[in-house]
């Protein structure tokens, strides 16, 4: 089996060995969770921590034994949407870090599972006003309020109608999220970010 495509970093003179990993499926999660530690007053890189997006949730075997307690054996945490649980419950217990995983024991291994996905997490913090209000500083309000009127989307709640937007345009939700981040009250952050996060 061919190791994961994201080889460990080479360690600077002076610079921290990579001490832990947070798996996450793509691009949009790894921007989110780097800017809530920046928010946090993290410095992830310093303290050896590296948020590695894996391309998709069906690569997290391939990560696990990378980097898990037959590879590098470093501290592992990971974020994954709700549909991607069993996937990554088996991977877990495919790689031996855990067996017979529920949810609770997963969090305690440090895996969260945002509810339905992070985007959701992130609208249903916010609010769909302040949602808006990210989405018209990117000078994409017009779009939405057009995307609104199709017929699938009369009569879906505000929040569903916000989070079928990011993903109808390639690279929106890659842009937002750590728009959405930065526009979080810190004390309504969702609890997946906050878990993945403190438990590395």
């Amino acid at each position: 089996m061919s190791r994961p495509q994201h080889p460990e970093p080479a360690a600077a003179e002076g610079s921290p060995r990579l001490r832990g990993v947070v798996l996450v499926e793509g691009v949009s999660d790894h921007l989110a969770l780097a800017a809530l530690a920046e928010r946090r007053g993290r410095d992830l890189g310093a303290e050896g921590i590296e948020i590695v997006p894996m391309g998709g949730a069906k690569n997290v075997r391939r990560y696990l034994e990378h980097y898990g307690p037959h590879g590098l054996d470093v501290a592992l945490a990971g974020l994954c949407d709700a549909r991607e649980e069993g996937d990554f419950r088996r991977a877990l217990e495919r790689a031996g870090v855990g067996s017979d995983l529920g949810r609770p024991a997963m969090e305690a291994l440090g895996f969260y599972v945002c509810a339905a996905d992070l985007e959701a997490e992130l609208i249903r913090a916010l609010g769909p006003a302040a949602v808006e209000r990210v989405i018209e500083a990117e000078g994409e309000l017009g779009s939405f309020r057009t995307f609104q009127q199709q017929p699938a989307q009369q009569g879906r709640p505000h929040e569903a109608q916000l989070r079928r937007f990011m993903g109808t345009k390639g690279g929106r939700k890659v842009r937002c999220a750590p728009l959405l981040v930065a526009a979080l009250d810190l004390a309504r952050v969702p609890r997946p970010l906050d878990g993945v996060l403190a438990h590395v």
